[in-house]
């Protein structure tokens, strides 16, 4: 699966130094000020320089204006209607909807897909009594602008040499916008809901996975995307173990991690690159890396045991996730209104 799909050119070689670069200097910055929610440094890094060809205020605006409405969403839900979980979940809906429109209209995909995981991932961390919000909204601002300043330093540092083709925009029908919004907000809601419900705490790294099979907005597309992420997710902690055994008493030694780490991130964002499909194999490997080693690396973790247990709860994520995605492509194209079509 890491074969190449076309050569490598002089500026996919400088996006994967940008990706693996970015990503290492994100987990370094989460370790050394010890930050305790190190996916919002790690991860996002990873999104951003691996699926913009250029930064611009555009970007900008969209990333931190995703967090601070986030973090105020958040605030107001854990402080009026923690009590009521019904309304909450009611509530979560309609505030995935509007991220999901936006995401389905193309010029606002990035404020959409980072408020989708910087909404869902705080509103079910700040339900537990014993977080402390104030931290939590502070490590998911702190790492989106960390993530924007290294991604415009990794910009600088290995620019293109030859000029991109502009994306083309697809015109979508309302029908079909309709249907992708209704989809990923419901698909959205419902994994909220389950991660509440069974006390899901440590499974963040299976949270992202069920939102970021909604983001090709449609059900081939997700059935797609899991199988590539099911081959990533299995590469990213394969890999992950082998660096702890290599590193073994001394795993915890940012000197001696850092340099895998970089190298491993540069292998998988090759893979991305090459694979030249936006979200592949590559890209889940090197997402599920990010996790395990920014989320769950402490001095006190087991990363063996929380490698395998990330694999078993991503690969039951995305069985999930599709069965629901299908039955919810099902009944929306039922109607008229919201059958996704072309």
């Amino acid at each position: 699966m890491l074969v190449r799909h076309h050569a490598l050119s002089r500026n996919d070689l400088r996006q994967c130094l940008r990706i693996a670069t970015g990503a290492t200097l994100g987990f370094l910055s989460c370790k050394v000020l010890e930050f305790n929610y190190g996916v919002f440094f790690t991860v996002l890094p990873m999104l951003l320089l691996g699926i913009l060809p250029k930064m611009s205020m555009h970007v900008v605006r969209q990333v931190m204006a995703s967090s601070v409405i986030a973090i105020l969403e958040v605030a107001l839900l854990a402080e009026y209607l923690e009590s009521y979980p019904l309304l909450m979940a009611m509530v979560a809906f309609l505030l995935f909807l509007y991220r999901f429109a936006c995401m389905s209209r193309g010029s606002l995909f990035l404020f959409g897909a980072t408020g989708v995981i910087s909404l869902s991932i705080m509103l079910h961390f700040a339900s537990y009594p014993d977080t402390d919000v104030v931290e939590l909204a502070n490590n998911n601002f702190m790492g989106c602008a960390f993530s924007i300043l290294i991604a415009y330093l990794m910009m600088y540092l290995f620019p293109d040499v030859d000029a991109r083709a502009p994306m083309a925009a697809m015109p979508k029908a309302p029908h079909r916008m309709r249907h992708e919004a209704l989809m990923g907000a419901t698909i959205a809601t419902i994994s909220f809901v389950v991660f509440q419900v069974f006390d899901l705490r440590d499974s963040l790294a299976a949270q992202a996975t069920t939102l970021l099979l909604l983001f090709p907005m449609h059900w081939n597309g997700a059935l797609g995307y899991a199988r590539r992420r099911a081959i990533g997710t299995v590469l990213g902690v394969s890999c992950g173990v082998l660096m702890q055994l290599l590193l073994y008493t001394w795993a915890h030694e940012l000197v001696l991690l850092l340099p895998l780490f970089w190298l491993v991130t540069l292998l998988f964002s090759q893979a991305h690159v090459t694979e030249a499909m936006g979200s592949g194999v590559g890209f889940g490997a090197m997402t599920t890396l990010g996790t395990l080693y920014g989320q769950n690396l402490t001095p006190n973790n087991d990363l063996i045991y929380s490698s395998f247990y990330r694999a078993s709860s991503i690969l039951g994520a995305i069985v999930l996730t599709l069965m629901a995605c299908y039955l919810v492509h099902l009944l929306l194209n039922r109607f008229e209104a919201t059958r996704f079509g072309h």
